[in-house]
């Protein structure tokens, strides 16, 4: 099941923030995130907040796909009001789930058009959706493209039957390298492959297999992740029944270095330790907002927003989300109030897995000290700290996680 929300504080019925909040708005960078929460079936690794037909069917039309747009066109409507008069164009869409392109291309068109007639959108502003390989077909996409998206994110995960047939995946291999290529005859400029690596009974050969097939459909951009077995999963009860063993941490780090080989060999470079692109330009702006703690408006079930240090949350079941937004009030259930230090700390958190690093007067002293300890055992480059910079090496990469603790406690 969906991962629980988390406590906070109460929202007033009209969703205002505290004034501070507002307080250099359009001077960060301000994306929006639009969840769509349906999927035709559940993924046995997924804790995402989604919902199949059958789990919506008691729920009625309030949550059902046929309605779903004009619901995210009501939240786009309320952030206009939320967020006052200020000049914001938008600098970043992105459509994530569940599975966006179940629903009609003109639904996604529609949201998008109620984004750029409420806020505008700026010069080369990107827009993303993601895609299952079997949901779209070259005229839907090419309505996509007329319609003003310029980046797609396909659920690729292997190019191997008996991988994706463990993980749930229902598209044959070879569909998504076929995505890529009806992507770039649509005129999409930027295209990326989701890839999975750790599924029990995958082999080294495998997610080699897998990376050669996603690098030669030809995409700018590739996204590499471990598999994590999340508690309340389908595939978190195999697991723990002992059907499937649990893949240790040495075969997560072999597959990461088999994966950097690759796609470095391959003209690709990484950003982010899961991310890598061929150019700067094909790097997920979007996902740099949250990476760089700026402004973002997230809209739909579960979806979370961030402006000007305060997040929120909305309710996560697609009815009770529908039903806020017909009662006029906002769908958000709770919010925090971000103190600074929580927030130095996750810039640090977020900001130490990109390829630039981080400020060391970010640190406080204990850090800075864990710091140079990190950098005399090869985990941070000393180069760059010698510039006043904190960045992963690649052995850094492997273990950022633990980095990351030391640093900051």
């Amino acid at each position: 099941m969906p991962s629980a929300l988390p406590d906070g504080e109460a929202v007033p019925h009209d969703g205002s923030l505290p004034a501070h909040a507002l307080t250099g708005l359009g001077e960060r960078p301000f994306g929006f995130y639009l969840h769509v929460p349906y999927c035709a079936s559940r993924c046995g690794y997924c804790d995402f907040n989604t919902y199949t037909a059958t789990e919506l069917r008691s729920s009625g039309a309030v949550a059902s796909q046929e309605t779903y747009a004009g619901n995210l066109v009501s939240e786009i409507r309320l952030a206009r009001r939320v967020l006052g008069e200020a000049e914001l164009p938008v600098q970043t869409v992105f459509f994530g789930g569940g599975t966006p392109t179940l629903l009609p291309a003109a639904d996604l068109v529609r949201a998008l058009a109620a984004i750029r007639d409420e806020f505008g959108l700026a010069p080369g502003a990107e827009v993303t959706t993601e895609a299952n390989p079997e949901t779209v077909s070259p005229a839907y996409l090419a309505e996509l493209r007329a319609g003003g998206f310029n980046r797609i994110s396909f659920g690729m995960q292997s190019a191997k039957a008996h991988v994706l047939q463990l993980l749930d995946r229902h598209h044959t291999p070879g569909r998504p390298e076929a995505c890529v290529a009806e992507a770039r005859a649509a005129g999409f400029e930027h295209v990326n492959l989701d890839l999975i690596y750790g599924t029990p009974g995958e082999t080294d050969e495998d997610w080699r297999a897998s990376l050669d097939a996603a690098i030669g459909a030809g995409p700018d951009h590739v996204s590499a992740y471990s598999l994590i077995v999340e508690e309340g999963t389908k595939l978190a009860a195999r697991v723990k029944r002992g059907e499937l063993p649990m893949i240790d941490d040495d075969v997560h780090a072999d597959r990461y270095l088999i994966a950097e080989e690759a796609l470095s060999e391959a003209g690709f470079h990484w950003y982010e330790v899961s991310n890598w692109a061929t150019t700067e330009a094909g790097r997920c702006r979007h996902n740099e907002l949250y990476w760089t703690g700026a402004d973002w408006w997230g809209a739909g079930p579960g979806a979370h927003s961030h402006v000007g240090g305060v997040r929120w949350w909305n309710a996560k079941h697609p009815a009770a989300y529908a039903q806020a937004l017909a009662e006029g009030r906002t769908p958000a259930l709770g919010r925090e109030v971000l103190p600074e230090e929580d927030r130095r700390v996750e810039r640090i958190l977020l900001e130490l897995r990109l390829r630039e690093g981080i400020p060391l007067g970010l640190l406080a002293p204990e850090g800075l000290a864990a710091a140079g300890r990190a950098v005399k055992v090869g985990l941070l480059d000393e180069t760059a700290f010698a510039a006043g910079r904190a960045v992963l090496t690649l052995q850094g990469r492997l273990l950022a996680d633990g980095v990351v603790r030391d640093l900051v406690d």
